[in-house]
């Protein structure tokens, strides 16, 4: 059995095509989270890992998690979790869902839009803006976002550009996190904070490196974000 051990739950992940990453573990740590009671939604959970992280930081917080994949692994893993009273899964494609207004909605999408498909057929559905495309995602978020609502997902750097530019006009982007792997290197990724334009605020500029540039050496500010759930800090 493949499993993925932090320092509160377990993450079985035999059949999901996508594993435990840290692009999921970067946003689910991230991500800003109201005080108090609140609604979540998570889309696209996979394993169920961002789920079990927002359980774990927001103890007043009721979560649900959809995805249009099968959904075993991820009700396993909600299961023997301390969190399995404020989790509901669903299996449903978001552009079908409903429900009421959400306070915050967290996404760790597919991003390939252009680029040659993987002959998996599950890799490709959780790699590929085939199942979601960028917009049709935007239309799902504005449609189940609250009005003062947040919206966070993570992106490859050129995918976030596209999908800051897709939004302008109705989600605007309020915390940008640029992510580098090392000093030396250029951000790969970006981790966006996006609220209803007619709400938003000045937005937050930040730069995240994960590692030094030694082996296995990671910097202080990502052992901050992460400590709290990877058992090696």
């Amino acid at each position: 059995m493949s499993e993925f051990r932090f320092k509160h739950f377990t993450v079985v992940q035999d059949a999901t095509p996508m594993k435990v990453g840290t692009d999921g573990v970067l946003l689910g740590a991230w991500c800003g989270l109201p005080e108090g009671e609140s609604r979540l939604l998570d889309i696209g959970t996979g394993t169920g890992v961002i789920a079990l992280m927002l359980a774990q930081r927001a103890d007043r917080a009721q979560i649900t998690a959809i995805d249009i994949d099968p959904i075993a692994e991820a009700q396993t893993n909600i299961a023997r979790s301390p969190w399995s009273d404020r989790i509901t899964l669903v299996q449903c494609a978001v552009q079908q869902f409903e429900a009421a207004p959400f306070d915050r909605i967290i996404s760790n999408p597919p991003f390939f839009v252009e680029s040659l498909k993987c002959p998996d057929r599950g890799r490709t559905m959780a790699r590929h803006a085939v199942a979601l495309p960028f917009e049709e995602l935007l239309e799902a978020v504005c449609r189940l976002l609250k009005p003062d609502g947040r919206f966070a997902l993570v992106l490859p750097t050129t995918e976030g550009e596209r999908f800051v530019q897709l939004a302008a006009g109705r989600l605007t982007t309020v915390r940008r996190t640029e992510v580098s792997t090392t000093p030396r290197h250029a951000p790969k990724r970006l981790l966006l904070e996006m609220m209803h334009t007619a709400a938003a605020t000045e937005c937050l500029c930040e730069r995240l490196t994960i590692g030094t540039g030694e082996h296995e050496t990671y910097t202080e500010e990502y052992r901050r974000l992460t400590r709290d759930f990877y058992l090696k800090f």
